[in-house]
């Protein structure tokens, strides 16, 4: 997809920016794929009302903050690092030319720790805010704070494709709510049997056999963590795949450069198997994909009062995250979803 198309945000744009202008809050709610991560920052950043100040945007996930400050730098026809910068855990690519700054929660934290009012930004954006964290609550908090007690011009601006909007907006002071009317692309769901006993590999590397000899396109496979990942990617590798299929593991813990070769749209002909964490849930299109298979779990951290600490399990994902995860096989055109 060009970074030039015409999006379904595309028709909202002047909605968001009047709403801006007249309230000091506003909800946004787009289905995946609409193009509000990166279309409305950009249709913002020249907004009178900015007074010249920054536009922050915060994502949950490090991966989709240099993806989203990529692609709206490539729709500038920039480098990151111009006009659109980020910051993220141990990397940062801006200059003093910088409008538009895509953070981490971590990094969004420190700043307002470090300048309380937020002096060079006049706008705040918190994207895909129903995955909800404690950094991302703490900063929506503290960012409400200095707006009533300091700041009376600084914007605050929440968006989600899954989103009890209604509760967020009386939070907000009874914000406008303004939704995209672009539903996505139809995604059929088809239910597989649940694994037999503890392999999850071996089940998700049969569903993906299974997916590839049914389907035509790339597939997006969620599994909970990295030992799984490494585990199916090596079930698959052994055999069984079509000639030109490749498959791309999708986690935290791998370099930039793995990542952007996990997301990069597959060669002409080939198809691509991406086994992915919840890092793929939002935020991210992976060109060619059309099928999802979702194991319906997540790692998370969970505390253990019989040993006084914190440990990663096993969990089952939400409604909201199983249908982000759904939403991702139909944002370039119909696709199917195994669960």
């Amino acid at each position: 997809m060009s970074s030039h198309a015409a999006l379904p945000i595309d028709a909202l744009l002047p909605d968001v920016a009047a709403a801006l202008e007249a309230h000091a809050c506003a909800v946004v709610l787009a289905a995946p794929g609409a193009g509000k991560t990166t279309r409305i920052p950009l249709h913002l950043r020249d907004a009178h009302w900015l007074n010249g100040r920054k536009i922050v945007m915060l994502e949950p996930r490090r991966l989709a903050a240099r993806m989203s400050a990529l692609r709206m730098a490539n729709t500038l026809g920039e480098n990151v690092g111009e006009t659109v910068g980020f910051r993220v855990r141990l990397e940062s690519k801006v200059s003093a030319r910088t409008r538009i700054e895509v953070v981490t929660e971590g990094i969004l934290t420190r700043r307002l720790q470090s300048d309380p009012e937020l002096a060079d930004v006049g706008l705040l954006i918190f994207d895909e805010f129903h995955e909800r964290s404690l950094d991302a609550d703490l900063g929506l908090a503290l960012a409400l704070d200095i707006q009533r007690a300091l700041r009376p011009d600084l914007k605050i601006l929440v968006m989600s494709a899954t989103l009890d909007d209604q509760a967020v907006a009386t939070l907000l002071g009874d914000a406008p709510v303004l939704a995209s009317a672009h539903r996505p692309f139809p995604v059929e769901t088809r239910y597989l049997s649940a694994p037999a006993g503890d392999d999850l590999p071996r089940e998700m590397a049969a569903a993906v056999r299974r997916a590839l000899a049914e389907e035509t396109g790339s597939i997006l496979a969620f599994l909970p963590g990295e030992g799984e990942i490494r585990r199916t990617a090596g079930l698959l590798e052994d055999g069984g795949l079509p000639p030109g299929c490749l498959v791309a593991p999708l986690f935290g813990a791998l370099s930039p450069d793995e990542q952007n070769r996990a997301i990069a749209p597959p060669a002409p002909g080939a198809r691509k198997v991406v086994l992915a964490t919840t890092i793929a849930e939002t935020s991210l299109t992976i060109e060619g994909v059309r099928v999802v298979i979702d194991c319906g779990t997540k790692r998370a951290p969970r505390f253990d009062p019989g040993r006084g600490m914190t440990q990663l399990v096993s969990i089952r994902v939400s409604r909201a995250a199983a249908e982000q995860r759904r939403g991702r096989a139909g944002r370039l055109g119909p696709g199917v979803c195994y669960r």
